[in-house]
C-alpha cells in the first residue's frame, strides 16, 4: 500500500524517494526519521498514521547509528522505555 506523504513528512525523509515508499513496509524508517527530524506537523501525521505501541517499538529497538542521541533520549522518556541496542553487522 503506497501512500502520499505530506510535505512535512517528506522533509524528514529527504534522502529517500517517498513516491516509492510504503507506509507499512518502510514503517521503521519513517518513524525513525520523523522522530529524529520531523516538524510538529510531521509528528501529528505520524501519531495519526501509526498506533502509539508501534512507534514505541521503534524507539525501544533503535537502529544503530541512525538516531540522534538527544532525540532518542527524549522519545525514550516520552514512552517511558529503555532502548535495547543491537550491534550493526
Amino acid at each position: 500500500m503506497q501512500n502520499v506523504f505530506p510535505a512535512s513528512v517528506k522533509a524528514a525523509l529527504w534522502s529517500f524517494d517517498t513516491d516509492r515508499m510504503d507506509v507499512e513496509q518502510h514503517r521503521e524508517r519513517i518513524i525513525t526519521n520523523v522522530l529524529n527530524m520531523g516538524t510538529h506537523d510531521a509528528l501529528l501525521w505520524l501519531f495519526k498514521t501509526y498506533p502509539r505501541e508501534r512507534i514505541a517499538e521503534v524507539v525501544a529497538h533503535p537502529r544503530p547509528g541512525e538516531w540522534n542521541k538527544r532525540s532518542l533520549n527524549y522519545w525514550s522518556l516520552v514512552f517511558d522505555i529503555e532502548p535495547k541496542y543491537t550491534t550493526r553487522f
